[in-house]
């Protein structure tokens, strides 16, 4: 036997650790938070929002879903060990601590509300907010039935603070449209993903929208991806986008059906497949609407 086979793995990198924590190598979270905010953001100015808000909000975007997944797998770090896919999160084996992951949370939260600073009043109050629903969401799992509702809202906040940054503090009615669309879709992804942690969380008595559901779990997903595509789209067509809106909105659909071949064995692989790649559904929508005002300019 050769010494190199006796000799313990090397330590990984505190940064290393700090990438792994935050999710930089799946960047699939942030985009989902990332689409629908974009879009509003677009509604609100009524085409491009200008380089200065589309910075503020893509680095915001990021750097919130960084802060949250720190603050995710502390409080879920008792029950990351439990689950295989889970197990081996920084914080959970224990390579990075409780105190770490909080203080990187509360500085790339620092950082995201440096950026908020630069645009005004309303939208400043609205990042509060953001916040509160931030640190609320990992604990939902624990008492409410559907805690993917809770993350839904927690996806969406960016949607009002879109409008209250361009439009000086106002909030419309299509603001409110498009958050409550927002959090079908949100429903729809994350039920996917519980759906491929179902039997842990059955185990360990974790609250989730699949086991909620139960039999009903495919149905569910699919209702949502509607809420979520006919609200959008009515929005795309009040605002007039004509057709590369439509087409974007065909494309997502098309990939939602794809979605329900994926999870209807209700498989791991399946459903974990369909949560991967539903960012490029959110694209699909956001692409239809950026496409839509250059048309229409």
């Amino acid at each position: 036997m050769s010494t190199e086979a006796l000799e313990p793995p090397a330590r990984r990198g505190r940064l290393s650790l700090y990438l792994d924590l935050i999710r930089w190598d799946r960047p699939a979270g942030w985009l989902l938070l990332l689409w629908p905010t974009l879009g509003a953001l677009w509604f609100a100015a009524d085409g491009f929002p200008g380089w200065h808000l589309l910075a503020v909000f893509v680095l915001g975007t990021i750097l919130m879903r960084s802060a949250g997944c720190c603050i995710n797998d502390v409080a879920d770090r008792d029950f990351d060990r439990h689950v295989k896919r889970t197990s081996r999160r920084p914080v959970t084996s224990g390579a990075v601590s409780v105190k770490e992951a909080l203080a990187l949370g509360a500085a790339l939260a620092l950082v995201a509300f440096g950026l908020v600073l630069t645009t005004n009043a309303p939208t400043i109050a609205w990042s509060f907010a953001a916040l509160a629903i931030t640190l609320a969401y990992p604990f939902a799992k624990r008492f409410v039935s559907l805690p993917q509702a809770v993350l839904g809202v927690a996806f969406s906040v960016g949607i009002p603070m879109a409008f209250s940054a361009v439009r000086e503090g106002a909030v419309p009615a299509m603001a409110a449209w498009l958050l409550l669309g927002n959090l079908g879709w949100v429903l729809a992804y994350d039920t996917e993903y519980a759906m491929v942690d179902r039997d842990d969380d059955l185990r360990i008595g974790i609250k989730t929208s699949a086991i909620t559901f139960g039999r009903f779990d495919v149905a569910a997903v699919m209702v949502s991806y509607g809420v979520f595509l006919v609200i959008w789209g009515a929005m795309g067509w009040q605002a007039a986008l004509g057709w590369p809106f439509a087409i974007g909105v065909i494309a997502a659909i098309a990939q939602a059906i794809w979605h329900w071949r994926l999870i209807r064995g209700r498989t791991r692989d399946g459903c974990f497949t369909a949560f991967r790649h539903n960012h490029w559904l959110g694209f699909a929508v956001f692409a239809g609407i950026v496409a839509g005002y250059l048309v229409r300019s």
